[in-house]
C-alpha cells in the first residue's frame, strides 16, 4: 500500500511516518498543507491520503483538502487525524458521502497494529469512525427532536447500527454482538427500511446514510440511542 501524509508539525508527520515503514507501507509523499500535497501526488496517486484536521489554512484546512481531494480523486481513500473528539468535523467529513474515508484520534493509531487495520478498510472503500468520537455523541443530551426514522429502531437495531458507525463490517458486527450473521444483514435491511433508505442506493451508500442519520440524531440529543 502507497500513502501520503499531511500535517504542518514536522515532528509528528515524521514519527507517523517512521511508523508507516515499520508497518511495510510506502510513504509516497509528504507534505506540511493541502496545496503542496496536491502537487505532490497530482501525477502519481496513492491508495490512501492521510491528514491533520487542523493543518493550515487553520482551522478547519485539512477538511477543506479532504474536500478538494474527493471531488478531484473521487477512489482516493482518506483518513482524517486530530488531537480531539470534534463531532462537527466528523458530520462536515462524512457530508463528502462516498468510499473510503476515516476520521480517527491521533493517539490511537500510535501502533502498527492499529494503522495498518485502518489504512486497510479504508483502501477498501469503508468507512472507518473513532469509537471514541462515536461515545461521545452517545452521551450528548439536548433538547431537540429527533430523526423518526431512528426513534423507530429497536433495541438490538440500534446496536447494530451504533456498531456501523463505528466503521464494523456485518462480520464484526456479528462477532461483537454474538449474532449470527444473517441475522445482523436482517437487522440492517430493517434499518434501512425503518430510514426509508431506497433500495435503488448502493449497498455501501445505505450503509453511509444509515449511520449519518444516526450520527444526526445524537448530535441532535436523542434520548436513549
Amino acid at each position: 500500500m502507497r500513502v501520503a501524509v499531511a500535517d504542518d508539525a514536522a515532528l509528528f508527520r515524521d514519527g507517523l511516518c517512521l511508523l508507516l515503514s515499520a508497518a511495510g507501507v510506502e510513504v509516497a509523499a509528504q507534505a506540511a498543507d493541502g496545496d503542496e500535497l496536491f502537487g505532490k501526488i497530482a501525477a502519481d496517486l496513492p491508495d490512501v491520503v492521510i491528514l491533520d484536521i487542523r493543518m493550515p489554512p487553520k482551522p478547519d484546512g485539512g477538511l477543506a483538502t479532504a474536500e478538494r481531494l474527493r471531488e478531484t480523486w473521487p477512489e482516493l481513500g482518506i483518513l482524517m487525524l486530530s488531537h480531539y473528539t470534534e463531532t462537527p468535523y466528523l458530520m462536515r467529513l462524512l457530508e463528502i458521502g462516498s468510499r473510503g474515508v476515516g476520521y480517527r484520534l491521533k493517539e490511537q493509531v500510535a501502533d502498527v497494529a492499529t494503522l495498518q487495520d485502518t489504512l486497510t478498510r479504508i483502501a477498501a472503500g469503508d468507512t472507518v469512525i473513532e469509537p471514541e468520537v462515536v461515545e461521545r455523541l452517545l452521551e450528548q443530551r439536548r433538547k431537540r427532536a429527533t430523526s423518526p426514522g431512528v426513534s423507530q429502531l429497536t433495541d438490538r437495531e440500534k446496536d447494530v447500527l451504533r456498531h456501523m458507525a463505528e466503521g464494523r463490517s456485518n462480520s464484526g458486527i456479528a462477532e461483537v454482538l454474538v449474532l449470527n450473521q444473517k441475522t445482523v444483514e436482517k437487522h440492517i435491511a430493517s434499518i434501512f427500511a425503518k430510514l426509508g433508505l431506497p433500495a435503488t442506493e448502493t449497498g455501501h451508500h445505505r450503509r453511509v446514510s444509515a449511520v449519518l442519520a444516526y450520527l444526526r440524531a445524537r448530535q441532535d440529543g436523542a434520548g436513549d440511542l
